[in-house]
């Protein structure tokens, strides 16, 4: 069964499960390579197809606008590229429900920074490829042997999240 064909929803449901477990993603506002840089993006399992990132006024971020973001999962699991529409969060609420040690570390004023900019990317369509191709296929291609049409199997394009 090719994730293509219209069984995308295994495939997000284990991107969702990697994201949790490694929360970090390769940002750039889209046509702008230079603005790339490595960002933890803020997950809320109860929303509908947002994430969150915690940055600086100063940053290319602050140009808000479209961007993609691109995926490793921690065990090379799964690798994902997804693009969405950067906009300021003004909810005070999640903020506060995202605010931790590890972002506050970055802000010197702490959640009372001036610097601070709380970004929300409303996500649009991903284009998902499960790494992990099983034992058969990696003794195939220890062995030399073609596992492109089991891999293409293992892949979803324009996936919505």
């Amino acid at each position: 069964m090719k994730y293509a064909e219209g069984n995308a929803d295994e495939l997000k449901t284990k991107f969702w499960k990697a994201m949790a477990d490694s929360p970090f993603v390769f940002l750039e506002l889209d046509g702008q390579p230079d603005t790339a840089v490595p960002m933890t993006a803020q997950l809320d399992k109860d929303a509908n197809s947002s994430v969150w990132f915690f940055t600086h006024k100063h940053s290319d971020f602050a140009k808000l606008g479209n961007a993609t973001a691109t995926f490793t999962g921690k065990g090379h699991e799964m690798f994902a590229r997804f693009g969405g529409a950067l906009a300021v969060e003004t909810s005070k609420e999640r903020f506060d429900h995202f605010w931790n040690n590890f972002v506050e570390a970055w802000y010197d004023g702490g959640k009372d920074d001036p610097d601070i900019l709380f970004l929300r990317m409303d996500l649009g369509t991903a284009e998902i490829w499960n790494g992990d191709l099983g034992m058969l296929n990696t003794a195939k291609m220890a062995l030399g042997m073609t596992v492109h049409d089991e891999a293409e199997e293992q892949h979803a394009k324009k996936v919505d999240l």
